[in-house]
Parts: C-alpha cells; structure tokens; sequence
C-alpha cells in the first residue's frame, strides 16, 4: 500500500468502534459513540406531536439535528445559531433520511422522534459516526416507548431494520474505509454510504474531489465499505444486546 496509514491500520481496517448507552440522563435513547478519534453524542427524544403534514395520518415521523462543538476540531469553530452551513444541513438531512429507512411510521403512531447528532470530537467520518450511533438510541428510545405503555407489542415494532453507515475513499490510488481527518483531507476520493442489515443500499454520496474514478474501483469502495458495514450493524448488536 503506497500510502501508509496513520494508525497503521490496512485498508480494510476499520477504527476502534464503542457505543456508551444511556450516556445522559433524561433522553429516553442517548449513547457516545466513538469512531477512533471521532466522537458523538446521539440522542434520541419523543415529541407526542408530528409536523402539519402529517396531523391526523396516524403516520409518526422522525427528523434530526446535527452540529459540531466550537472545541471539536483543532481550531475553534464558531457556534450556528440563525443560519446553518450548508454542509450542516446537508449533513442533517443525511442523518434524517438514512435513519427514517429504519422506522415504519404507521407502527411508531403520531409522534415525532428527534435525533441529535452533537460532535464533541471530529477526525473524521462524523456523518457516518452520527447515523450508526443514531440507530442505537432511537433502538433505546423505541424500547422506553415500550416501558411507558405507548406502543402496543402487539402491533409489531416500528423499527423494521438496521441502519449503519461508514466513509470509504481513494488516498493516493488505494481504497481505505473509515477515513480518519488526515486521509480525508488527502483524499482523491470520497464516498459516503449507508446500508441496512440486508446489504441493501439506503443512500450512496460519492464524490471524485481530484480527478475522477473507474467503474472498478467504484465496485472496490462498495465491497469494502459493505464488509465494513456489517461490523458496524454487528457492534451495533452487540451493544444493544442483541447478539446472533
């Protein structure tokens, strides 16, 4: 490999991977997940309201909230507050959309559940990061539904199916997955992707940043970021206890 890692890790390696459930104390699904260096703060809150498109649908709803930390990166970054980049709310609505494909709206009944993606940390990979550590509180927050009565087992659950989501790219000709900061800003390419525990394709965001890609390597970054996927979702089942 003509670039060398600077964690030593191979191609197919993906960083130290954790899930800190029920890290704060009032969301009923909260959990830090930490993709090596880069560490967010998922939280999952229920709203017995939903947007007026869908008042009286019986369908619920979810949405998410994503923004950095001014001391999460080397240099402080200043707070959002009126108005959003358009890499955070590009960045949300990524969030928002790959972890709608895990709920089926009829089950989950009028009701809004929120996720925030806060980043206390970033190297890297921060999206990807948000949306597997998503999945594991709006899992805990499904369950607090449960405990509190307001969904019925009999129904079935609202979450249909896993989501996780990992960051592939091309430095210097090779194929890595889980880039961290130092990779991705010398990336020649970079490749986000979201996928549910049946291998499917929820979402593919893919960008040649210099020069352009082959459709070979384009199978190469979806092998990879696939097998790595399904160590995210497997993590994912073991910090949930789920284990199969």
């Amino acid at each position: 490999m003509s670039w060398q890692r600077p964690d030593n890790r191979t191609a197919a390696q993906l960083r130290p991977v954790s899930f800190e459930r029920h890290f704060t104390r009032y969301a009923p699904g909260s959990v830090l997940v930490k993709f090596g260096h880069t560490h967010v703060l998922c939280t999952a809150s229920v709203a017995e309201e939903v947007p007026p498109f869908l008042q009286n649908t019986g369908q619920g709803w979810l949405t998410a909230e994503y923004r950095m930390l001014p001391g999460a990166t080397q240099q402080r970054q200043p707070r959002e507050m009126l108005k959003l980049s358009g890499r955070t709310a590009e960045i949300q609505r990524l969030i928002g959309r790959s972890l709608r494909a895990a709920l089926d709206f009829r089950k989950l009944g009028s009701r809004t559940i929120t996720v925030d993606a806060d980043v206390l940390q970033a190297d890297g990979g921060t999206r990807t990061a948000a949306i597997t550590g998503g999945y594991v509180a709006l899992h805990d927050a499904i369950t607090w539904l449960y405990k509190q009565g307001a969904l019925d087992p009999a129904q079935g659950s609202p979450l249909r199916q896993q989501v996780a989501a990992l960051s592939v790219g091309i430095v210097q000709g090779e194929v890595l997955v889980d880039l961290c900061y130092e990779e991705d800003s010398q990336a020649e390419v970079d490749m986000n992707i979201v996928m549910n525990e049946q291998g499917s394709f929820i979402e593919i965001q893919g960008t040649a940043e210099a020069g352009c890609f082959s459709h070979p390597q384009l199978l190469q970054m979806l092998e990879m970021a696939q097998a790595g996927i399904q160590e995210l979702l497997q993590a994912q089942r073991q910090a949930l206890n789920l284990e199969r």
